[in-house]
Protein backbone atom coordinates (compact mmCIF):
# COMPACT_ATOMS: atom_id res chain seq x y z
CA UNK A 1 0.00 0.00 0.00
CA UNK A 2 1.36 3.68 -1.25
CA UNK A 3 2.36 5.99 1.70
CA UNK A 4 -0.31 8.79 1.93
CA UNK A 5 0.88 12.10 1.42
CA UNK A 6 -0.75 15.15 3.09
CA UNK A 7 -1.17 18.64 1.30
CA UNK A 8 -2.96 21.73 1.51
CA UNK A 9 -4.10 22.97 -1.43
CA UNK A 10 -1.65 25.43 -2.00
CA UNK A 11 0.79 22.56 -1.59
CA UNK A 12 -0.83 20.27 -3.99
CA UNK A 13 -0.80 23.34 -6.34
CA UNK A 14 3.16 24.10 -5.94
CA UNK A 15 4.03 20.78 -6.56
CA UNK A 16 1.76 20.05 -10.21
CA UNK A 17 3.44 23.57 -10.72
CA UNK A 18 7.21 22.36 -10.36
CA UNK A 19 6.52 18.59 -12.26
CA UNK A 20 5.02 21.20 -14.80
CA UNK A 21 8.15 22.88 -14.51
CA UNK A 22 10.25 19.93 -15.02
CA UNK A 23 8.48 18.24 -17.07
CA UNK A 24 8.72 20.59 -19.70
CA UNK A 25 11.03 23.74 -19.61
CA UNK A 26 13.84 22.16 -17.55
CA UNK A 27 14.02 19.24 -19.19
CA UNK A 28 13.92 21.01 -22.52
CA UNK A 29 16.56 22.88 -21.29
CA UNK A 30 19.20 20.17 -20.39
CA UNK A 31 18.12 17.77 -23.39
CA UNK A 32 19.64 21.19 -25.43
CA UNK A 33 22.52 21.00 -22.97
CA UNK A 34 23.31 17.25 -23.52
CA UNK A 35 23.10 17.72 -27.00
CA UNK A 36 25.64 20.40 -27.29
CA UNK A 37 27.89 18.69 -24.70
CA UNK A 38 27.61 15.34 -26.88
CA UNK A 39 28.64 17.88 -30.14
CA UNK A 40 31.55 18.46 -28.70
CA UNK A 41 33.54 14.94 -28.75
CA UNK A 42 35.20 12.89 -26.59
CA UNK A 43 32.04 12.02 -23.55
CA UNK A 44 34.56 10.06 -21.21
CA UNK A 45 36.30 13.54 -20.89
CA UNK A 46 33.57 16.07 -21.31
CA UNK A 47 32.94 17.50 -18.18
CA UNK A 48 29.66 19.30 -19.82
CA UNK A 49 28.31 15.97 -20.93
CA UNK A 50 28.90 14.85 -16.94
CA UNK A 51 27.43 17.38 -15.47
CA UNK A 52 24.79 17.45 -17.69
CA UNK A 53 24.02 13.09 -17.05
CA UNK A 54 23.98 13.94 -13.19
CA UNK A 55 21.81 16.94 -13.24
CA UNK A 56 19.63 14.76 -15.73
CA UNK A 57 19.75 11.99 -13.05
CA UNK A 58 18.11 14.76 -10.24
CA UNK A 59 15.77 16.30 -12.66
CA UNK A 60 14.02 12.30 -13.76
CA UNK A 61 14.35 11.74 -9.87
CA UNK A 62 12.85 15.11 -8.68
CA UNK A 63 10.14 13.88 -11.36
CA UNK A 64 9.42 10.02 -10.06
CA UNK A 65 9.22 11.75 -6.49
CA UNK A 66 7.06 14.56 -7.28
CA UNK A 67 4.40 11.78 -9.11
CA UNK A 68 4.68 9.89 -6.59
CA UNK A 69 3.63 12.46 -4.13
CA UNK A 70 0.53 13.59 -6.05
CA UNK A 71 -0.51 10.32 -7.01
CA UNK A 72 -1.08 9.71 -3.44
CA UNK A 73 -1.99 12.61 -2.17
CA UNK A 74 -4.34 13.33 1.03
CA UNK A 75 -6.02 17.10 0.79
CA UNK A 76 -6.17 18.50 4.01
CA UNK A 77 -9.53 20.31 4.45
CA UNK A 78 -8.15 23.45 6.86
CA UNK A 79 -11.75 24.52 6.93
CA UNK A 80 -13.53 21.10 8.89
CA UNK A 81 -14.11 21.80 12.72
CA UNK A 82 -11.76 19.29 14.57
CA UNK A 83 -13.76 19.65 18.27
CA UNK A 84 -10.64 20.77 19.75
CA UNK A 85 -8.67 18.22 18.96
CA UNK A 86 -5.21 18.25 17.12
CA UNK A 87 -5.42 16.83 13.29
CA UNK A 88 -3.41 17.45 10.66
CA UNK A 89 -4.11 20.65 9.12
CA UNK A 90 -4.60 22.02 12.86
CA UNK A 91 -3.14 25.91 13.58
CA UNK A 92 -1.66 25.74 17.23
CA UNK A 93 -0.11 28.03 19.62
CA UNK A 94 1.50 26.57 22.05
CA UNK A 95 4.33 27.76 24.63
CA UNK A 96 7.51 26.30 25.86
CA UNK A 97 8.16 27.22 29.15
CA UNK A 98 9.41 30.80 29.64
CA UNK A 99 9.88 31.20 25.84
CA UNK A 100 7.21 33.25 24.22
CA UNK A 101 3.75 31.42 21.90
CA UNK A 102 4.78 29.84 18.49
CA UNK A 103 1.84 29.34 15.87
CA UNK A 104 2.60 26.61 13.67
CA UNK A 105 0.37 24.62 11.27
CA UNK A 106 1.10 21.02 11.37
CA UNK A 107 1.16 19.95 7.52
CA UNK A 108 2.79 16.83 5.69
CA UNK A 109 6.45 16.38 5.27
CA UNK A 110 6.64 17.88 1.87
CA UNK A 111 5.54 21.38 2.87
CA UNK A 112 6.97 21.17 6.43
CA UNK A 113 8.80 25.08 6.66
CA UNK A 114 9.53 26.12 9.92
CA UNK A 115 10.21 29.14 8.62
CA UNK A 116 6.99 29.52 7.22
CA UNK A 117 5.01 28.58 10.39
CA UNK A 118 4.49 24.45 8.97
CA UNK A 119 5.76 21.57 10.73
CA UNK A 120 5.58 18.27 9.57
CA UNK A 121 2.94 15.90 11.69
CA UNK A 122 6.08 13.52 11.56
CA UNK A 123 7.91 15.27 13.15
CA UNK A 124 8.51 14.89 16.96
CA UNK A 125 6.53 18.31 17.71
CA UNK A 126 4.17 17.07 15.14
CA UNK A 127 3.47 13.53 16.64
CA UNK A 128 3.45 14.78 20.08
CA UNK A 129 0.83 17.54 19.33
CA UNK A 130 -1.52 15.15 17.06
CA UNK A 131 -4.80 13.93 19.51
CA UNK A 132 -4.31 16.65 21.62
CA UNK A 133 -6.54 19.18 23.44
CA UNK A 134 -6.73 22.99 24.04
CA UNK A 135 -4.62 23.39 27.34
CA UNK A 136 -2.74 20.31 27.63
CA UNK A 137 0.47 19.71 28.08
CA UNK A 138 2.81 17.88 26.18
CA UNK A 139 6.14 16.67 26.87
CA UNK A 140 8.36 15.93 23.28
CA UNK A 141 11.53 14.67 22.61
CA UNK A 142 13.58 16.30 20.16
CA UNK A 143 17.08 16.27 18.72
CA UNK A 144 18.10 18.72 21.83
CA UNK A 145 16.24 16.76 24.58
CA UNK A 146 12.95 17.00 25.98
CA UNK A 147 10.95 19.95 26.32
CA UNK A 148 7.04 20.90 27.37
CA UNK A 149 4.41 22.57 25.58
CA UNK A 150 1.21 24.08 26.80
CA UNK A 151 -1.33 24.05 23.75
CA UNK A 152 -2.78 27.95 24.03
CA UNK A 153 -4.67 27.59 20.66
CA UNK A 154 -6.42 25.24 18.56
CA UNK A 155 -7.69 27.10 14.72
Amino acid sequence: MAEVHYLTTEGLEKLQRELENLKGPARQALSERLRFAIQQGDLSENADYIAAKEEQGFLEGRILELEQILQNAAIIDETRKTDGVITIGSRITYQEENFPPETYQLVGPAEANPARGRISHESPIGRALLGQRLGETVSVDTPGGAIRLKILKIE
